[in-house]
Formats: C-alpha cells, structure tokens, sequence
C-alpha cells in the first residue's frame, strides 16, 4: 500500500513537533515545538492546529490549508458526547475527508496508530525516507548546506588559527596571552583543552546563524573513538581530530567536515596513517557519480587500507582500524540516505553526501577527514574549500 499516487481513500499522516521531524518540517517549512498534525490526500496538503499557532501556520507553512483543531474537536466533541481524544479529533477529519488508508512514518507514535487502528483506519509505515524526494536536493537546498560549510570552515580556522599560534611546554598546548579565542582575559599563557577548542568553534557559528552539538575536538587517545567529543588538555605531537556539523538556525539545512592536525611532529606512523586516510578519500570523491554503488566505493577503500596492512577489527579488545562507514547523506538531518557503506545505496544525481574516511590505532594515533560532495551526472562537487595539513 505505499502509495505514491494518492487515492481517493489514501493520505499521508505524520503527527510530530517539526523541529524534532525532519520529515514534517520538509513538508510544511514550519517550526514548531509542540506536535501537530499534517496530512496529505489527493486533494492537497493540509495542517490541524492549536488556536496557538493557527494564524502563524496559515502565513507560514507551505501548505494548502490550514485547519482549525478546536474546529474539529468541537465536532468530535458533539459526537462522543465528551472531551475527545487527540485521534477521535482527528478521526473527524478524516471521516470528513472520506479518507481510510494512511500511510505513516517509521517512527509513526505508537499509542496513535493502535488508536487509528481501533477507529477503523487501515495503517501502514513507510520506511525512510518518508519522502523519497528529500534525498534529491533542489539547489536551494545545496546552497543552504553550502553556506552551512563556509560556517563550518570559518569557524575550525578559527580554532586551528589559536591552535597552531600556541606553544609546547611539557608536551601540553598553551594559547598565547593574547590569543585568539573568548575566555582569555588574563596575561599569563593558558593551557588550551578540548573545551576551549569546542567552545570557540561553537561561539563563532552561533555568530554567524549556526548551532553546533556534540562537536568532536578530540585528542590521542580520545580521537581513537571515532564519536568521543574530547575532554581535558590538547597534548603536542598528538593527531587532533576535529569534526564539527552545525545546522542553520534558519534554513535548518546541516554541514559537516573533519580535519585532523598535529601540533608539532607527526610521527611517521601518524603521517603513514594521514596519507593513507587522504588517498582512499580522493579515491572515493573520484568514483563518486550518478549511478556509482556506495557499497563497492566503500569495500575500495577497505582494499586500499588491507593492502597497506593496515588491519581491522577487535585488536586487544578494542575496535581498531576502519570500522565505520565511508559516509552518510546530509541535508536536513546530519545523518539521512544515502550511505556509503558495507550497506551502501545506489548514488543519484542530487545527492549530498560526506566522504570520510579514517583509521584508528591507539599506538600509533588516529586521522579522519571528511569532506562534504554533491553527486552530479558524471562526477562530483565537492562543496569542502578547507585545507587538508596535518602539523600546524
């Protein structure tokens, strides 16, 4: 029953807060808190809301109509006799609307599909992506992720600026007394820790429109954990892995990028490592075109690692190696379809996807890069402008 043409008796419901759903927000364009209800059918797209948000919704939303819930729940309301539940509301529309089938999303609430259910109402979920068309994106989409990059790059030029300005005192790091950076107020030179990193590189999105989470600034043996966001001192000598993916606090659209540097001397298993890294990611960027299979793009990479050696795997008890994917679509969500992977999807053109590679030894160090590309007919664009250098 996964309908793409709608019926007569079809529709698509989802029933979410958009600015926790990616899929309500795409296809309303309107950012709520509190959950509300969408629905489409042969007709045209529609919105139920609260008397709250009604007037916002109608000069906002990029729907057909919008609907007044307490409209309907009065409707409701005089048909049961009492107050009414959200899907007996709901029901009321959707009677009205001569609608029996829905079709929902994955993560559909439970408790409102046993409840449609119940009230006679055929349901079935629908895999991501909800909307098939969010994995093409239009080119104003490409230009919002685009602008979330340059964010991106300003503000990691920012910390590798601080960083690189820094000296080496006992194998630590410590910003310069008149270093760049919010925090430094005194004259003596300060350690300079993950924190700093993080907070610096946060504090200059949030200037330019951009909200950072969970960024990785992640030293040594930190950065052997691919997703360990770093903690404590940054230690020369030591690859430092960045990876920053902020979202626009106006189109919502996502970036992401990772470079790793050493401050002072890599060492020639850190620089084997580097090179390797940033062989297999020119070689991926290189296949990359309408139609390439992220599954053989990622299994060429594993190849390039296993010829140099370079095992993977559970190695004295810990994951070593390269046991992540190659890359992961981004556009609204950080992480959507497609994938470059041990599963990966078919590649369109319109597709945005990350490149990044990386390998982790606890002895040696750990290097990850990742650049940010959109697939085109014959190749790729790759939308990721900052330098790759390993020792700053």
């Amino acid at each position: 029953m996964r309908f793409m043409n709608l019926g007569a008796q079809d529709a698509r419901l989802i029933i979410a807060a958009s600015e926790q759903d990616s899929n309500l927000y795409y296809a309303t364009r309107f950012l709520a808190p509190d959950a509300f209800i969408f629905l489409q059918d042969h007709r045209g797209s529609l919105l139920l809301m609260s008397d709250l948000e009604l007037d916002r919704a109608k000069a906002q939303a990029t729907v057909d109509e919008v609907l007044s819930y307490s409209v309907y729940e009065a409707k409701a309301k005089a048909d049961t006799g009492g107050a009414p539940t959200l899907i007996q509301t709901l029901s009321m529309l959707l009677r009205e609307r001569q609608i029996t089938r829905l079709l929902v999303p994955a993560d559909f609430p439970l408790s409102s599909a046993d409840g449609l259910r119940q009230a006679g109402f055929q349901l079935e979920a629908q895999p991501n992506p909800y909307f098939p068309a969010r994995l093409i994106k239009r080119q104003e989409e490409i230009d919002a992720i685009t602008a979330a990059q340059q964010a991106t790059e300003t503000a990691v030029d920012e910390a590798v600026r601080l960083i690189t300005a820094s000296r080496i005192k006992d194998d630590l790091l410590y910003a310069p007394a008149n270093g760049a950076g919010p925090g430094n107020g005194n004259k003596q030179d300060t350690p300079l820790t993950s924190e700093r990193i993080k907070q610096i590189i946060n504090l200059k999105l949030m200037e330019l429109g951009y909200v950072a989470q969970h960024t990785i600034v992640a030293c040594g043996q930190q950065a052997c954990d691919p997703h360990n966001e770093g903690s404590g001192p940054l230690r020369a000598n030591q690859p430092i892995i960045m990876d920053v993916f902020p979202r626009s606090s106006s189109t919502r659209y996502f970036a992401d990028m990772t470079r790793t540097i050493v401050k002072g001397r890599a060492s020639d298993g850190q620089k084997r490592l580097y090179d390797l890294v940033r062989q297999a990611q020119e070689l991926a960027i290189g296949q990359i075109r309408s139609g390439a299979d992220g599954q053989a793009i990622h299994e060429a990479i594993m190849a390039i690692f296993d010829k140099a050696g370079c095992r993977t795997g559970l190695i004295d008890g810990r994951m070593q190696g390269f046991f992540h994917g190659t890359g992961h679509g981004v556009g609204l969500d950080i992480h959507e379809a497609p994938r470059i992977s041990r599963s990966g999807s078919r590649l369109e053109t319109g597709h945005v996807v990350t490149v990044e590679p990386g390998l982790y030894y606890p002895e040696i160090g750990a290097v990850r890069l990742e650049d940010m590309v959109v697939v085109t007919e014959n190749g790729c664009i790759n939308l990721t402008r900052y330098p790759k250098v390993l020792e700053v």
